[in-house]
């Protein structure tokens, strides 16, 4: 039988790729977004489609129910992609900046989870794969909204792998360093919106450190990987018999896992504050 998988966030990037490489592979993919053209982009690449807003409730029980219409009731497969990063001093981050990155990046992710666990629970099998980020388990300056909602994203995971144990459902969290996409473009309307720099306390600090970064394109991040790089690892996490439960992606997330064993909290930070 064709194994069925669904995928948020699949307009670009590591959804756009995973997509079309499951589709190659045999899987029957239904590759998710929230915008109608995205959706009829996708169909005339050969995709099936599908609108599913994880920052809205209603949008994810109607994809969801939609996809579960198409297949019969089943599902192999969930990969929690969507997400998004809004660079940003934490003194600067308004709560309500911080709380709309949780309805995508959290929220949305533990809804969709939750909704597609009776239908594995039935089936008596089923594979949730959540994209999480170095930055889950690692911190950076600017990221304070992103670090909390992958920290967030860390210990639901974490938990819900301990309490599926023994229901043939398997928990995997990828947890990805540097990777080609439109990440940093994604991000600038959110810091657009959300963050009012010239009344930072420090204004000139985003000149010196963030405007290059987030407005220039400076060229790959050091170590940075194509995204085939993170989608191996998600080919590994829903068809091997025993999938890991944790997979460090690219040799950025490696590098700072051996950091994070060996050095101790001061000089971690002494390291990330310069970077």
């Amino acid at each position: 039988m064709t194994r069925s998988i669904l995928i948020t966030g699949s307009s670009s990037g590591i959804g756009h790729v995973a997509a079309h490489t499951l589709h190659a592979r045999g899987w029957r993919v239904f590759a998710c977004v929230r915008r109608d053209e995205d959706l009829a982009r996708l169909e005339t690449e050969g995709l099936e489609s599908g609108l599913l807003d994880v920052s809205d409730a209603d949008s994810i029980e109607a994809g969801l129910a939609d996809v579960l219409d198409r297949t019969g009731g089943t599902l192999d497969a969930l990969f929690n992609n969507a997400g998004f990063g809004l660079p940003g001093l934490v003194e600067d981050l308004p709560t309500d900046a911080l709380r709309a990155t949780f309805e995508t990046n959290v929220f949305g992710l533990h809804h969709l989870t939750r909704a597609v666990i009776p239908t594995m629970r039935r089936q008596g099998h089923g594979r949730i794969v959540q994209h999480s980020s170095g930055f889950g388990r690692h911190v950076m300056k600017w990221r304070g909204a992103y670090n909390a909602s992958k920290h967030a994203v860390e210990g639901l995971t974490d938990t819900l792998r301990l309490e599926m144990r023994g229901t043939g459902i398997h928990i995997s969290t990828l947890n990805t360093g540097p990777v080609t996409s439109k990440f940093r473009l994604n991000s600038i309307p959110q810091f657009e919106r959300w963050i009012e720099w010239e009344a930072s306390a420090d204004p000139d600090r985003y000149k010196r450190e963030l405007f290059r970064h987030l407005y220039e394109d400076t060229g790959p991040a050091p170590f940075q990987r194509e995204p085939d790089a993170v989608v191996k690892r998600l080919i590994h996490a829903i068809e091997a018999d025993a999938p890991r439960p944790r997979y460090h992606i690219t040799p950025a997330v490696h590098f700072a896992e051996a950091l994070r064993r060996t050095l101790p909290q001061r000089l971690l930070d002494a390291i990330a504050v310069r970077l």
